[in-house]
């Protein structure tokens, strides 16, 4: 078994006013040369954005791009035509393949949008652009609900990517062991709220644990806790 940790007090932190973002890989100006990525898993960002404000239009290309709203509402554009609102308990999926153009504003001018802008690299370049979002209808109480998947008939949304999403709520003295999906992947573990004990690492809110050449991961929660749990190729 390999691991690395990183705490969330050691995470890039950037505040432009409007925007309020830590980095848990290099982004933007953040740059930690043992912090690039963890296999295909480029960019995992913890973003406040102030009501009314937002990134306005800007393009992206080859990558799988996932945001998971944690508070308030947040408006998406884009060039392929498509206008929405995500919130909390929904999960949003982009895959910029070619090219596309998006933007993303806080639908609201009085309070804040909390959500992770996650991305990865895909397994196929070049692909038609495509835009995905679900409102989750299972509860996550005590289960690790799958939230992505590389399938479009599998649970949740999917990515071109042989990665697995996952988030739990998950009770204090709960503990469960999770399979991993395939023996190239490794297990990005990022906690939302609470405390857990992940294959023996002691971990709280925003603290960020990576495990790989290991086929089970053993997770108890020491007080009641929120997890997403993120399975992806380490090559």
């Amino acid at each position: 078994m390999e691991s690395v940790m990183h705490r969330a007090n050691s995470r890039g932190h950037v505040n432009h006013g409007w925007l309020d973002s830590h980095h848990t890989f290099s982004f933007a100006n953040y740059y930690h040369p043992e912090r690039m990525n963890f296999g295909v898993l480029r960019v995992l960002n913890d973003d406040i954005v102030q009501g009314g404000k937002g990134f306005g239009r800007h393009p992206h290309k080859n990558m799988e791009i996932i945001s998971i709203p944690l508070h308030g509402d947040l408006e998406h554009k884009d060039s392929m035509g498509n206008s929405t609102v995500i919130k909390q308990g929904d999960v949003q999926v982009m895959s910029a393949g070619s090219g596309v153009f998006h933007s993303e504003y806080n639908k609201n001018e009085h309070k804040e949008v909390r959500f992770l802008q996650i991305w990865m690299h895909p397994n196929k370049q070049n692909v038609q652009p495509r835009y995905d979002q679900i409102t989750l209808k299972h509860n996550s109480k005590n289960r690790l609900q799958q939230i992505l998947s590389p399938s479009p008939s599998d649970e949740g949304v999917w990515a071109h990517q042989n990665a697995w999403f996952y988030i739990g709520d998950l009770q204090e003295g709960f503990s469960v062991s999770y399979k991993v999906q395939d023996r190239k992947n490794g297990v990005y573990a990022f906690v939302l709220e609470g405390d857990l004990s992940i294959q023996g690492h002691a971990l709280s809110r925003r603290d960020g644990l990576g495990i790989w050449d290991i086929e089970d991961v053993s997770i108890e929660a020491t007080k009641d806790a929120k997890l997403l749990l993120m399975d992806v190729p380490m090559e």
